[in-house]
């Protein structure tokens, strides 16, 4: 006999389409939801490039939904299959100065994985980052306990020197034995990673920092349900920063731009310093489906509904693991009030490369009368604009007021690259050349690349004509390196310029 039982909160669309999944569950007390509330929307199937587009796409609704149907910000809730992917939705929404609230969890650059993994980085670039030194200069363990610490800030006060410089300097100060060695051996570490920065992109210090002091093989050992967390969260970060070295300035014209440690550190510094905000206050809230279960918002997004990810790749060894995580799906589904967004993304960053993604087998038990495809169609890098213009940009420039934290971060790694100042000494000159301006040829057709080599002549629509000097890269990502006839030797991202070759 299939029960009925009454929901007070959803539209009749919603509804349906959660008592439509829930069927395929074999062990499950038939019940049917039924509610007094109107039809409602229908459910807005979205389909995205990458993670990132997904949370730029999910950052531009909210602000077009509060502007258009003036909702607060706690009306909209982002649910999620893991805790890593919290970093795309956070980022997007910092970068939109939309306030947001990790229910029942930590923002992902608090997360202390990603603390000590950005210290690291940090101490690289500024090495006078005493925050930073003193979280990772025994960590991992390394034989520098906190009476030694202790006694190297000790001796920079007494000195007016940094604690790195006294530590440099350690023998001088009074360090002996095993101590002293440690020390010593720190020092030449840090060392030999700060020598990779003028010669190497921002992943590749990463990684190499990573493997060096065995802080991911020892989250990767670590086998409990934290262990598996904290290692994903790494390995997100890991994909952000690959990400950001496989992406242009500028992506209309493609140039590869600034990829060193320190450009990307200037880009995550207003977010590796979030404000700790008052839960109850009127945020967006993100959170895992887990945490979700008995809350309720107007508006709620279902991201990440892939294979392998949602369901999640641990539980489809097993008929009684899938149905938990359709019902996982289920609870998804009846969280949302009024509307909600179910997005996925056609590519994800995962250990450094980009997998293709099929979408989440619980998609197809959605019946099409309860769907809106509209959104679903070519799956552009830039999805929004189609439907909200320039929105997006325009919120931006209405919100892109610096604060403290951005003088902060000026004074730890420099100015952004658009100010016109000294480059600081830990990233590759680069000349303040500004580009002479080119328009397109009348019969100006982009070419297919694929089968660029060196020595073509090309027309690039911004920068002119030049010639392929040299082809590098990654087969999904490859990088062309041309001198143009008036705006000198670039770097172009062949994915995202448009070339005619000549």
């Amino acid at each position: 006999m299939i029960k009925l039982e009454q929901n007070y909160r959803s539209t009749q669309n919603i509804i349906n389409a959660a008592n439509e999944v829930i069927k395929n569950n074999k062990g499950q007390i038939p019940k049917n939801l039924w509610t007094d509330n109107g039809e409602g929307e229908k459910i807005r199937l979205v389909r995205t490039m990458t993670d990132n587009d997904e949370g730029k796409f999910v950052a531009d609704t909210i602000q077009e939904q509060k502007l258009r149907n003036h909702y607060r910000n706690n009306d909209f809730a982002i649910l999620y299959r893991t805790n890593a992917q919290s970093r795309a939705f956070e980022e997007s929404l910092r970068r939109m100065n939309i306030p947001y609230t990790i229910y029942g969890g930590i923002s992902f650059y608090q997360r202390k994985e990603i603390k000590d993994f950005i210290a690291y980085l940090r101490i690289m670039v500024n090495p006078r980052d005493e925050e930073s030194l003193k979280r990772i200069i025994n960590f991992p363990a390394r034989g520098i306990g906190k009476t030694s610490i202790d006694r190297a800030l000790l001796a920079a006060n007494d000195n007016n020197i940094s604690m790195w410089e006294a530590l440099e300097n350690a023998a001088q100060y009074g360090f002996k034995g095993n101590t002293l060695e440690a020390i010593e051996n720190f020092v030449l570490m840090i060392r030999s990673f700060a020598g990779l920065l003028k010669e190497k992109n921002a992943y590749e210090v990463a990684i190499h920092v990573g493997k060096q002091t065995n802080i991911v093989r020892e989250l990767f050992n670590d086998k409990s349900a934290e262990g598996v967390t904290r290692y994903e969260n790494i390995q997100e970060l890991l994909n952000s920063i690959k990400e950001f070295t496989e992406t242009p300035e500028n992506e209309e014209d493609g140039e590869v731009g600034d990829k060193s440690l320190g450009a990307y550190l200037q880009q995550i510094t207003l977010l590796t310093d979030a404000d700790q905000k008052d839960p109850d206050a009127d945020t967006v809230k993100l959170m895992t489906i887990h945490a979700a279960k008995g809350l309720e918002f107007n508006c709620v997004f279902a991201c990440g509904l892939e294979e392998m990810l949602f369901p999640n790749a641990m539980s489809i060894n097993s008929r009684e693991e899938l149905e938990e995580e359709r019902r996982l799906f289920y609870v998804v589904i009846t969280r949302a009030k009024k509307h909600l967004w179910i997005t996925y993304a056609n590519m994800r960053y995962k250990f450094g490369s980009l997998v293709q993604n099929e979408p989440s087998r619980f998609i197809n038990e959605l019946p099409e009368s309860f769907l809106d495809r509209s959104y679903a169609g070519g799956g552009a890098r830039n999805q929004q604009q189609s439907f909200f213009g320039n929105a997006g940009s325009a919120y931006e420039r209405m919100h892109g007021g610096k604060n403290a934290t951005a003088s902060r971060a000026e004074k730890m790694y420099g100015p952004p690259p658009e100010k016109k100042s000294a480059t600081p000494s830990y990233l590759s000159p680069r000349p303040a050349v500004k580009s002479v301006e080119h328009t397109p040829s009348p019969d100006f057709i982009a070419s297919d690349t694929s089968a660029l080599q060196p020595g073509n002549r090309v027309e690039h629509q911004k920068f002119g004509f030049g010639e392929v000097l040299k082809l590098e890269g990654s087969a999904h990502n490859p990088i062309a390196t041309i001198k143009f006839d008036l705006n000198g030797e670039k770097k172009i991202m062949l994915n995202y310029a448009k070339l005619m070759i000549l």
